[in-house]
């Protein structure tokens, strides 16, 4: 089973235990070092719960997924007209003032991670923020049928030349079931 066959073979319950997990002091972050109105791109947005904050908060967002079932779900939940696709398919260039990339890049394996970065940092703005969020570690894993990229501090500064690091912190998982340590990276485009 591939990643991508988990997603699409439990998307429901991925919805239901994710979409009411609190979010908003990680958002509040990133959103702050975005104009008013900014582009918003949520990269492989699962339930849909950031886009549709974001999209309630004033920005124009656009966002996408993977999983055919979580782009129904989350196009459902948010109202907004999610795209199926990965991050290898993405070829914007200088579109977004901000990318969100909230627990999805952990799921590229690390071969793959420097030119899907690259392909991030390519399509914002000069200027323009990221934030990504990888379960702390270093390495890849497998759990349950799901690839997993994990990353510490180090790994984050070496992973994107294009990007500048300009905030990494630890947080612990919000779910109630859960007891994992996060890393979370705000970086901003050299370019």
């Amino acid at each position: 089973m591939t990643t991508q066959d988990f997603y699409q073979r439990n998307a429901q319950q991925f919805f239901d235990d994710t979409v009411a997990v609190e979010m908003s002091p990680v958002r509040d972050r990133f959103t702050a070092l975005l104009p008013a109105g900014a582009r918003v791109l949520d990269a492989g947005c699962g339930s849909g719960r950031d886009a549709k904050a974001f999209f309630e908060c004033g920005f124009e967002v656009e966002a996408f997924d993977a999983s055919a079932e979580l782009v129904a779900l989350a196009s459902a939940y948010s109202g907004l007209a999610i795209r199926q696709m990965r991050f290898q398919d993405l070829h914007a260039e200088a579109r977004y003032d901000g990318i969100w990339c909230c627990a999805s890049l952990l799921h590229v394996p690390l071969t793959e991670l420097p030119s899907v970065m690259r392909k991030v940092a390519t399509a914002l703005k000069p200027g323009g923020v990221l934030y990504v969020s990888f379960k702390y570690g270093m390495g890849e894993r497998e759990k349950q049928g799901r690839q997993f990229t994990d990353m510490n501090e180090a790994g984050l500064i070496k992973l994107a030349p294009e990007l500048q690091v300009i905030d990494a912190w630890t947080s612990e998982d919000q779910r109630p079931d859960r007891v994992e340590t996060w890393l979370n990276g705000l970086l901003k485009s050299k370019l």
